[in-house]
Protein backbone atom coordinates (compact mmCIF):
# COMPACT_ATOMS: atom_id res chain seq x y z
CA UNK A 1 0.00 0.00 0.00
CA UNK A 2 1.37 3.57 -1.09
CA UNK A 3 -0.04 6.75 -0.12
CA UNK A 4 0.95 9.77 -1.52
CA UNK A 5 -0.40 13.61 -0.49
CA UNK A 6 -1.16 15.43 -3.17
CA UNK A 7 -2.86 18.63 -1.31
CA UNK A 8 -1.97 18.65 2.30
CA UNK A 9 -3.36 22.34 3.08
CA UNK A 10 -6.43 23.80 4.51
CA UNK A 11 -9.39 25.91 2.88
CA UNK A 12 -6.62 28.22 0.94
CA UNK A 13 -3.98 26.27 -1.12
CA UNK A 14 -0.06 28.16 -0.78
CA UNK A 15 2.93 28.25 -2.69
CA UNK A 16 3.84 24.87 -1.00
CA UNK A 17 0.61 23.19 -0.11
CA UNK A 18 -2.20 22.47 -2.48
CA UNK A 19 -6.18 21.64 -1.37
CA UNK A 20 -6.30 18.66 -0.08
CA UNK A 21 -6.28 15.27 -1.90
CA UNK A 22 -5.19 11.70 -0.82
CA UNK A 23 -4.00 9.24 -3.48
CA UNK A 24 -3.63 5.63 -2.84
CA UNK A 25 -2.00 3.43 -4.60
CA UNK A 26 -3.20 -0.22 -3.00
CA UNK A 27 -4.97 -4.11 -4.59
CA UNK A 28 -3.76 -3.13 -7.67
CA UNK A 29 -5.91 0.27 -7.65
CA UNK A 30 -5.63 3.47 -6.93
CA UNK A 31 -8.45 5.59 -5.55
CA UNK A 32 -8.24 9.63 -4.02
CA UNK A 33 -9.82 10.86 -0.97
CA UNK A 34 -11.00 14.11 -1.39
CA UNK A 35 -10.28 15.87 -4.75
CA UNK A 36 -9.14 19.99 -4.50
CA UNK A 37 -8.80 22.26 -6.74
CA UNK A 38 -5.33 21.12 -8.29
CA UNK A 39 -5.71 17.81 -7.64
CA UNK A 40 -5.33 16.30 -11.74
CA UNK A 41 -2.01 19.00 -11.67
CA UNK A 42 -0.82 17.48 -8.53
CA UNK A 43 -1.31 13.69 -10.04
CA UNK A 44 0.64 14.70 -13.03
CA UNK A 45 3.75 15.50 -10.92
CA UNK A 46 3.95 12.67 -9.22
CA UNK A 47 2.76 10.84 -12.71
CA UNK A 48 0.05 8.98 -12.10
CA UNK A 49 -2.69 8.82 -14.46
CA UNK A 50 -6.75 9.84 -13.64
CA UNK A 51 -7.39 7.22 -16.11
CA UNK A 52 -6.25 4.46 -13.72
CA UNK A 53 -8.69 6.15 -11.16
CA UNK A 54 -11.75 4.14 -10.26
CA UNK A 55 -12.72 5.43 -7.20
CA UNK A 56 -13.20 8.47 -5.12
CA UNK A 57 -13.99 8.81 -1.28
CA UNK A 58 -15.25 12.30 -0.69
CA UNK A 59 -15.62 13.36 3.30
CA UNK A 60 -17.71 16.43 2.76
CA UNK A 61 -18.34 19.22 0.60
CA UNK A 62 -16.52 22.43 1.05
CA UNK A 63 -15.12 23.47 -1.92
CA UNK A 64 -11.62 23.01 -0.75
CA UNK A 65 -11.91 19.19 -0.98
CA UNK A 66 -14.13 18.50 -4.29
CA UNK A 67 -13.26 21.43 -7.07
CA UNK A 68 -10.72 19.23 -8.46
CA UNK A 69 -13.69 17.12 -9.63
CA UNK A 70 -15.02 19.21 -12.57
CA UNK A 71 -11.31 19.21 -14.42
CA UNK A 72 -10.41 15.87 -13.28
CA UNK A 73 -14.12 14.20 -15.10
CA UNK A 74 -13.35 16.64 -17.78
CA UNK A 75 -10.15 15.67 -18.24
CA UNK A 76 -11.05 11.91 -18.08
CA UNK A 77 -13.57 12.51 -20.80
CA UNK A 78 -11.06 14.21 -23.18
CA UNK A 79 -8.81 11.71 -22.60
CA UNK A 80 -11.36 8.93 -23.76
CA UNK A 81 -12.27 6.87 -20.72
CA UNK A 82 -14.76 4.74 -21.86
CA UNK A 83 -18.00 3.18 -21.17
CA UNK A 84 -16.36 0.06 -19.62
CA UNK A 85 -14.42 2.25 -16.82
CA UNK A 86 -16.82 3.54 -14.48
CA UNK A 87 -15.73 6.17 -12.14
CA UNK A 88 -17.65 5.71 -8.25
CA UNK A 89 -17.65 8.40 -5.87
CA UNK A 90 -18.67 7.97 -2.67
CA UNK A 91 -19.54 11.03 -0.08
CA UNK A 92 -22.40 12.95 2.11
CA UNK A 93 -25.61 13.20 1.29
CA UNK A 94 -25.93 16.00 -0.96
CA UNK A 95 -23.28 15.00 -3.63
CA UNK A 96 -25.23 13.76 -6.48
CA UNK A 97 -26.53 17.73 -6.75
CA UNK A 98 -22.90 18.37 -6.93
CA UNK A 99 -22.56 15.61 -10.39
CA UNK A 100 -25.31 17.27 -11.65
CA UNK A 101 -23.62 20.82 -11.53
CA UNK A 102 -20.59 19.47 -12.83
CA UNK A 103 -22.67 18.23 -15.96
CA UNK A 104 -23.73 21.43 -16.57
CA UNK A 105 -20.50 23.13 -16.12
CA UNK A 106 -19.67 24.17 -19.72
CA UNK A 107 -19.06 21.74 -23.18
CA UNK A 108 -17.82 18.62 -22.41
CA UNK A 109 -18.56 14.69 -24.02
CA UNK A 110 -18.51 12.20 -21.05
CA UNK A 111 -18.68 8.41 -22.16
CA UNK A 112 -18.20 6.99 -19.45
CA UNK A 113 -20.57 6.16 -16.13
CA UNK A 114 -19.93 8.34 -13.05
CA UNK A 115 -21.68 6.65 -10.43
CA UNK A 116 -22.40 8.76 -7.15
CA UNK A 117 -22.58 6.43 -4.16
CA UNK A 118 -24.71 9.11 -1.60
CA UNK A 119 -23.66 7.80 2.76
CA UNK A 120 -26.27 8.66 5.12
CA UNK A 121 -24.51 7.77 8.05
CA UNK A 122 -26.16 9.01 11.74
CA UNK A 123 -22.31 8.75 13.57
CA UNK A 124 -24.07 5.62 15.89
CA UNK A 125 -22.44 3.41 13.94
CA UNK A 126 -19.67 2.51 11.60
CA UNK A 127 -21.22 1.32 7.96
CA UNK A 128 -19.26 -0.76 5.24
CA UNK A 129 -19.41 1.16 2.00
CA UNK A 130 -17.33 -1.33 0.10
CA UNK A 131 -16.03 -4.56 0.19
CA UNK A 132 -14.32 -7.50 -1.99
CA UNK A 133 -11.93 -10.30 -1.29
CA UNK A 134 -9.30 -7.60 -0.81
CA UNK A 135 -10.15 -4.97 1.32
CA UNK A 136 -13.45 -3.12 3.27
CA UNK A 137 -14.04 0.78 3.08
CA UNK A 138 -15.73 2.06 6.18
CA UNK A 139 -16.70 5.38 7.35
CA UNK A 140 -18.26 6.79 9.84
CA UNK A 141 -20.07 10.57 10.18
CA UNK A 142 -17.49 13.04 12.28
CA UNK A 143 -18.02 16.33 13.78
CA UNK A 144 -17.39 19.36 10.76
CA UNK A 145 -19.62 22.39 10.63
CA UNK A 146 -21.44 20.77 7.61
CA UNK A 147 -21.51 16.54 7.22
CA UNK A 148 -18.16 14.68 7.02
CA UNK A 149 -17.61 11.47 6.57
CA UNK A 150 -13.92 9.47 8.18
CA UNK A 151 -12.74 6.88 6.08
CA UNK A 152 -11.20 3.98 7.06
CA UNK A 153 -9.90 1.09 4.28
CA UNK A 154 -8.80 -2.04 6.47
CA UNK A 155 -6.94 -4.76 4.19
CA UNK A 156 -7.96 -8.62 4.33
CA UNK A 157 -4.95 -10.62 4.94
CA UNK A 158 -5.07 -14.33 4.56
CA UNK A 159 -3.66 -16.27 7.48
CA UNK A 160 -0.53 -18.18 6.32
CA UNK A 161 -0.13 -21.09 4.18
CA UNK A 162 1.71 -23.84 5.72
CA UNK A 163 3.17 -25.50 2.88
CA UNK A 164 5.66 -28.10 4.87
CA UNK A 165 1.87 -29.50 6.73
CA UNK A 166 0.75 -29.35 3.57
CA UNK A 167 3.32 -31.75 1.39
CA UNK A 168 2.90 -34.01 4.95
CA UNK A 169 -0.70 -34.62 3.82
CA UNK A 170 0.59 -35.41 0.61
CA UNK A 171 -0.65 -31.98 -1.47
CA UNK A 172 1.61 -31.36 -4.14
CA UNK A 173 2.57 -28.06 -4.84
CA UNK A 174 0.96 -26.31 -7.62
CA UNK A 175 -3.14 -25.04 -8.00
CA UNK A 176 -4.18 -26.90 -4.95
CA UNK A 177 -2.39 -24.57 -2.90
CA UNK A 178 -3.68 -21.86 -3.90
CA UNK A 179 -7.35 -23.16 -3.52
CA UNK A 180 -6.40 -24.31 -0.12
CA UNK A 181 -5.04 -20.72 0.78
CA UNK A 182 -8.01 -19.10 -0.66
CA UNK A 183 -10.74 -21.37 2.20
CA UNK A 184 -11.26 -24.06 -0.08
CA UNK A 185 -11.54 -27.85 0.24
CA UNK A 186 -9.86 -30.31 -1.52
CA UNK A 187 -10.37 -34.19 -2.32
CA UNK A 188 -6.84 -36.19 -2.56
CA UNK A 189 -7.01 -40.30 -2.75
CA UNK A 190 -10.62 -39.75 -1.41
CA UNK A 191 -9.80 -38.21 1.62
CA UNK A 192 -11.37 -34.27 1.77
CA UNK A 193 -8.90 -31.19 3.01
CA UNK A 194 -10.51 -28.39 4.69
CA UNK A 195 -8.29 -25.03 4.37
CA UNK A 196 -7.91 -24.65 7.65
CA UNK A 197 -5.91 -27.91 7.69
CA UNK A 198 -3.02 -26.32 5.85
CA UNK A 199 -3.38 -22.32 7.27
CA UNK A 200 -2.12 -20.32 9.97
CA UNK A 201 -3.71 -18.14 12.50
CA UNK A 202 -5.82 -15.22 11.63
CA UNK A 203 -3.76 -11.83 10.64
CA UNK A 204 -4.69 -8.66 10.92
CA UNK A 205 -4.05 -6.80 7.63
CA UNK A 206 -3.00 -2.79 7.04
CA UNK A 207 -5.38 -0.02 8.46
CA UNK A 208 -5.18 3.00 6.94
CA UNK A 209 -7.73 5.62 8.48
CA UNK A 210 -8.78 9.53 7.13
CA UNK A 211 -10.46 12.11 9.27
CA UNK A 212 -11.42 14.38 6.69
CA UNK A 213 -12.22 17.99 8.47
CA UNK A 214 -13.49 17.35 12.44
CA UNK A 215 -12.88 17.88 16.05
CA UNK A 216 -11.98 15.43 18.04
CA UNK A 217 -14.74 13.21 18.97
CA UNK A 218 -15.12 9.55 20.30
CA UNK A 219 -16.42 8.54 16.39
CA UNK A 220 -12.43 9.23 15.44
CA UNK A 221 -11.50 6.92 18.59
CA UNK A 222 -13.79 4.23 17.39
CA UNK A 223 -12.95 4.34 13.54
CA UNK A 224 -9.31 4.67 14.08
CA UNK A 225 -9.23 1.71 16.56
CA UNK A 226 -5.75 -0.18 15.90
CA UNK A 227 -4.88 1.86 12.86
CA UNK A 228 -2.08 1.36 10.77
CA UNK A 229 -1.78 4.94 9.90
CA UNK A 230 -4.11 7.66 10.92
CA UNK A 231 -4.19 10.16 8.78
CA UNK A 232 -5.81 13.31 10.63
CA UNK A 233 -6.23 17.15 9.96
CA UNK A 234 -4.46 19.25 12.44
CA UNK A 235 -5.56 23.06 10.85
CA UNK A 236 -4.32 24.15 13.88
CA UNK A 237 -1.82 25.06 16.88
CA UNK A 238 -2.54 25.48 20.24
CA UNK A 239 -2.48 28.97 20.70
CA UNK A 240 -4.99 28.87 18.02
CA UNK A 241 -7.03 26.97 20.25
CA UNK A 242 -10.23 29.29 19.50
CA UNK A 243 -10.21 29.17 16.44
CA UNK A 244 -10.26 25.59 16.36
CA UNK A 245 -13.28 25.27 18.07
CA UNK A 246 -14.89 27.94 16.56
CA UNK A 247 -14.51 26.61 13.36
CA UNK A 248 -14.93 23.13 13.81
CA UNK A 249 -11.28 21.64 13.10
CA UNK A 250 -8.28 20.21 15.23
CA UNK A 251 -5.21 21.58 16.52
CA UNK A 252 -2.11 19.08 16.11
CA UNK A 253 -2.39 18.17 20.16
CA UNK A 254 -5.81 17.22 19.24
CA UNK A 255 -4.95 14.75 17.03
CA UNK A 256 -2.30 12.94 18.51
CA UNK A 257 -5.12 12.70 21.70
CA UNK A 258 -7.04 11.15 19.32
CA UNK A 259 -4.15 8.79 17.66
CA UNK A 260 -2.93 7.90 21.40
CA UNK A 261 -6.65 7.35 22.31
CA UNK A 262 -7.05 4.97 19.61
CA UNK A 263 -3.69 2.98 19.72
CA UNK A 264 -2.47 3.45 16.20
CA UNK A 265 0.93 2.97 15.08
CA UNK A 266 1.59 6.08 13.11
CA UNK A 267 0.31 9.77 13.19
CA UNK A 268 -0.22 11.94 9.96
CA UNK A 269 -1.03 15.58 10.32
CA UNK A 270 -2.43 17.21 7.60
CA UNK A 271 -4.90 20.06 6.27
CA UNK A 272 -1.98 22.98 7.59
CA UNK A 273 -3.67 26.36 8.06
CA UNK A 274 -1.48 28.65 5.59
CA UNK A 275 -1.47 31.12 8.57
CA UNK A 276 2.13 28.67 9.78
CA UNK A 277 5.13 28.92 7.66
CA UNK A 278 7.01 26.58 10.37
CA UNK A 279 5.31 24.02 11.21
CA UNK A 280 8.20 22.40 13.80
CA UNK A 281 5.95 24.21 16.57
CA UNK A 282 2.69 22.24 15.03
CA UNK A 283 5.00 18.98 15.25
CA UNK A 284 6.29 19.38 18.46
CA UNK A 285 2.69 19.74 19.98
CA UNK A 286 2.07 16.86 18.78
CA UNK A 287 5.20 15.03 19.83
CA UNK A 288 4.49 15.63 23.19
CA UNK A 289 1.48 13.36 23.32
CA UNK A 290 2.28 10.99 20.60
CA UNK A 291 5.79 9.93 19.64
CA UNK A 292 5.04 8.42 16.10
CA UNK A 293 3.91 11.65 14.47
CA UNK A 294 4.98 12.91 10.80
CA UNK A 295 3.72 15.70 9.27
CA UNK A 296 2.35 15.55 5.66
CA UNK A 297 3.53 17.76 2.37
CA UNK A 298 2.56 17.47 -1.04
CA UNK A 299 3.82 14.92 -2.72
CA UNK A 300 5.32 13.13 0.11
CA UNK A 301 4.99 9.14 -0.11
CA UNK A 302 4.77 6.12 2.40
CA UNK A 303 4.88 2.61 1.88
CA UNK A 304 2.67 1.06 4.33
Amino acid sequence: MEITFLGTSSAVPSKYRNHPSIALKAFGEIMLFDCGEGTQRQLANVKISPMKIDKIFITHLHGDHILGLPGLIQSMGFRGRDSQNPLHIYGPVGLEKVKESIFNMGHFTIDFPVIIHEINNSGEEISIIFENDDYIVECIKTHHNVINLSYSIYEKKKPRFLREKAIELGIKPGPDFGKLHNGHSIEIDGKMIKSEEVLGPPRSGSKIVYSGDTIPCEEMIRLAKNATVLIHEATYKNLDFDKALNNFHSTASQSAGIAKEANVDLLILTHISTRYTNIDDLKEEALNIFENTKVAYDFRTLEI
